[in-house]
C-alpha cells in the first residue's frame, strides 16, 4: 500500500487544502505515513506570503530528498502557483501543481507518477503524453488562477481517524477562498484568485457531518472570511451563515478565524455576544482582526480600507459586549518608508487597544506587488526592523501576561488536544494540553483523551499559558 505524507505550510486555509488532499489520497487507497522517512509520496503544500515561507519550503524539499531519496515529491500551494519553474528546477521534485489545479494533486501523485523514477519530471506542453511515456523531466501544472470561478470543496476531517492523521483536534472548514482586496504588500490575490464562497447548505452539511462524527470544535476559515457569500446568487452575508450554523446544528463550539475590520459588523458582534455565554460557549470568545499598522500614513500606503480611528471604534465593541474575549491582530513591521515617527504612532495605537496577542511579521517584499517597488525606493534598515519587532514583542508579552492573570481560580471551557508528534526517544507527555474558548493554552493536571470539551479550573500560569485541573461538577464558567 502506498504511504503518503502531506506537509502544510502557512495559514489555516492552506491547512484545510492539505486536509482535502489527504482525504483524496485516502480515496485512492493510500495510507498516511508516520513521517518523512516512511512516505512513498510526499505532498508539500506551500505558502508564499513571505520570502521566508518560500525558503522554508525549499529547505524542506532538500531535507526530504536527503532523508528519503526514493520518495516522490509533489509540490503545490501558493509558492507553486507563484513560481512553479523555480521549484521544478530543484533536484528531487517530481511534480509542481499550482493552486489553479490543486484538486488534481492526489490523482497525479497516485496515478500520473506511480511508475516514475524519483528524479523524473514532465513538462506542461507534453502533459498527457508524458504521463504515459514516463518522460524524464518534471511534471508542471499551473494556470491562470483568475480563470477559475468554482469553489473547491475540501471536506472537514470529520472522523476521529482523519483528525488523528491530520493531528488536529480542531480541524478547519474552508468556506471561502480568494480575495478582492488589493493591499499593496500582498501577493495572495494573484495566487488565490477572486473571492469564491462555499454555498450555505454545503457548509451546514459539512458541520452536521462533523458533529455526527463526534467533533467538538470546528474553525471556520477563508482567505477573506468576512466576504463569504458576496459572490453567491443571491448574495449572502457571513453573519447570516454563522447564525444558521448555530441555530440549526448541534455543533458544540465554533471558532471564527481572521476577519477584516470592516467585516466585523454590529450583527456579527451581537452574534458573538449572544452565543459566547454559558458553561460551554458555542461561539468561541476569540476575535482576530488584522491591523497591519496603527499609523494612518502607513495604512494609506498599504491601501488598507480603514483608518486607525475606524479600527479603534470597531475593536472597542468587543470587550464591551464579550468580556474576557481573546483579541488578536496581524501587525507588519518595517513597511517601506516607515519612519520612526510612524512606528511610534503605530506602537502607541497598539498599546491603547485591548489586544491579548499579536502575530508580528517583518515586511517581506513580494514580486509583482506595488510594495516591491516601494521597498526598492525606501527600504527600512534591517536593524530598525529588528528593534521595532522587539519593542512590540515586549509590549504584547506584557498585555498577554495581564490578560492571563484574570483567570486564577476561574473556570474555563477547554477542548483537549491531540498530543504533538514526538520522536521515538522522547518521553511521553504526562499532562494533556487543552485550548480554552478564549484561545489560552492550558496544561491539565493529567492525561485525558483528545477531543473532550471540559470545565477547567485555572490553578496557575506558565511562560505562555495556564495550568488547570478538570472539574467534574463545575460551578460557573468564567
Amino acid at each position: 500500500m502506498t504511504r503518503y505524507l502531506v506537509e502544510n505550510f502557512g495559514c489555516r486555509t492552506s491547512q484545510a487544502d492539505g486536509d482535502a488532499i489527504a482525504a483524496q489520497m485516502d480515496g485512492f487507497g493510500a495510507q498516511a505515513a508516520r513521517d518523512t522517512t516512511d512516505a512513498d509520496v510526499i505532498v508539500l503544500n506551500t505558502c508564499a506570503v513571505t520570502s521566508e515561507a518560500e525558503r522554508s519550503a525549499r529547505a524542506y524539499i532538500r531535507r526530504a530528498r536527503r532523508m528519503n531519496p526514493n520518495s516522490r515529491i509533489v509540490v503545490t500551494g501558493c509558492y507553486a502557483q507563484r513560481d512553479p519553474q523555480e521549484i521544478a528546477a530543484m533536484p528531487g521534485v517530481n511534480a509542481v501543481i499550482g493552486n489553479s489545479h490543486k484538486d488534481h494533486v492526489a490523482s497525479i501523485a497516485m496515478e500520473g507518477l506511480a511508475n516514475r523514477k524519483p528524479d523524473s519530471f514532465v513538462p506542461l506542453a507534453a502533459l498527457e503524453a508524458s504521463l504515459s511515456e514516463h518522460d524524464s523531466h518534471p511534471f508542471l501544472l499551473s494556470g491562470d488562477i483568475f480563470a477559475h470561478s468554482d469553489f473547491q470543496f475540501p471536506p472537514v476531517p470529520a472522523s476521529e481517524a482523519a483528525r488523528q492523521n491530520a493531528r488536529r483536534t480542531r480541524p478547519t472548514l474552508k468556506i471561502q477562498d480568494g480575495c478582492g482586496n488589493r493591499c499593496t504588500f500582498c501577493i495572495i490575490p494573484s495566487l488565490r484568485g477572486n473571492s469564491r464562497s462555499m454555498p450555505a447548505q454545503h457548509v451546514v452539511d459539512e458541520v452536521h457531518a462533523f458533529v455526527e462524527a463526534g467533533g467538538k470544535e470546528l474553525v471556520l476559515s477563508g482567505i477573506n472570511l468576512g466576504r463569504w457569500g458576496r459572490d453567491l446568487t443571491p448574495p449572502d452575508r457571513f453573519e447570516s451563515l454563522l447564525a444558521d450554523i448555530l441555530e440549526t446544528t448541534l455543533l458544540p463550539r465554533i471558532r471564527i478565524s481572521s476577519v477584516e475590520p470592516m467585516d466585523w459588523t454590529d450583527g456579527l458582534i451581537s452574534l458573538l455576544a449572544r452565543w459566547s455565554t454559558g458553561d460551554h460557549p458555542r461561539l468561541a470568545r476569540h476575535v482576530h482582526m488584522p491591523l497591519q499598522s496603527g499609523s494612518d500614513a502607513v495604512l494609506r500606503r498599504m491601501h488598507r480600507r480603514y483608518r486607525p480611528w475606524h479600527y479603534a471604534e470597531r475593536i472597542a465593541k468587543i470587550p464591551a459586549t464579550v468580556p474576557l474575549a481573546a483579541i488578536g491582530a496581524d501587525v507588519m513591521v518595517g513597511f517601506p518608508g516607515e519612519t520612526e515617527a510612524e512606528f511610534q504612532e503605530s506602537y502607541d495605537f497598539i498599546a491603547a487597544q485591548p489586544f491579548t496577542y499579536l502575530h508580528l511579521f517583518p515586511f517581506s517584499a513580494r514580486p509583482g506587488t506595488p510594495a516591491w517597488e516601494f521597498h526598492r525606493q525606501s527600504p527600512v534598515p534591517s536593524a530598525a526592523v529588528r528593534e521595532r519587532m522587539t519593542a512590540l514583542r515586549d509590549l504584547i508579552d506584557r498585555k498577554n501576561v495581564a490578560f492571563r492573570s484574570n483567570f486564577m481560580g476561574k473556570i474555563l471551557s477547554a477542548v483537549t488536544l491531540i498530543p504533538k508528534a514526538s520522536s521515538p526517544d522522547s518521553n511521553l507527555p504526562r499532562h494533556s494540553m487543552a485550548l480554552t474558548d478564549n484561545f489560552l493554552p492550558v496544561e491539565l493536571d493529567r492525561m485525558y483523551e483528545s477531543n473532550l470539551l471540559l470545565p477547567v479550573q485555572i490553578t496557575g500560569t506558565t511562560p505562555h499559558g495556564l495550568t488547570g485541573a478538570v472539574l467534574r461538577q463545575p460551578n460557573r464558567i468564567a
